[in-house]
């Protein structure tokens, strides 16, 4: 078993992917585009100028940081009093951590919104350390994430999980020399991530059985 566990948190320990997916199509019209049904995955899991350029690829005559931050406020309000937890969740962060096993967050979300959520789902003392994606130069696909986390749990990459749904995500893990683990939420596996993880989940229960069972 690695010393290490490093997880999303979009998609991944709260269900709350699929309210970026629908503010994202629901804004696009709103600013005056057709909605590209293919943005959602694209900018999934990005964060910052990653983000800023994706928008401009998808819809380069609308003003990027407006858009990004309508976005964000509109999935902030709806997250203000409730988060929809993933099954799962509460079993593997304690499994892992019996077992001492350090654990962090990673997520492209602002720092503000990843301890807000974990403490509105009880789950905040279940974590060593967070990292907000604000906090490195290179978002993800870049590695920069998962190697600061690690370096915050003490732990070398190569002796981490991590735990993701998205792309982004999955290509950040394997480039950080992190064992990889897609667990799937609204992005179906491609033969490229299938190359990049250690294992392909359909729910955390899952991804702890695989660890329970030496499988990763």
């Amino acid at each position: 078993m690695k010393h290490g566990a490093i997880f999303d948190m979009d998609g991944l320990l709260f269900d709350t992917e699929r309210l970026y997916r629908e503010s994202w199509m629901i804004l696009a019209e709103q600013f005056g585009q057709t909605p590209d049904p293919e943005f959602p995955k694209a900018v999934c899991g990005s964060n910052g100028d990653t983000m800023r350029a994706i928008i401009r690829a998808y819809y380069p005559n609308v003003d990027a940081d407006a858009f990004m931050q309508a976005c964000l406020s509109r999935v902030d309000g709806i997250l203000e009093t409730s988060v929809p937890e993933k099954p799962g969740i509460r079993e593997i962060l304690d499994y892992l951590r019996a077992h001492g096993v350090k654990t962090a967050v990673a997520s492209s979300s602002r720092l503000e919104l990843i301890e807000h959520n974990l403490a509105l789902a009880g789950i905040r003392d279940r974590f060593d350390a967070l990292v907000s994606g604000e906090e490195v130069a290179h978002g993800k696909p870049a590695p920069d994430i998962f190697l600061l986390a690690a370096e915050r749990i003490g732990c070398a990459p190569e002796d981490c999980y991590v735990f993701e749904d998205g792309a982004n995500g999955i290509r950040a893990g394997a480039a950080a020399g992190c064992t990889t683990a897609m667990v799937v939420d609204l992005s179906e596996p491609t033969d490229e991530l299938r190359a990049l993880c250690a294992g392909i989940y359909s729910g955390l229960p899952e991804a702890l059985a695989a660890i329970q069972n030496a499988e990763i």
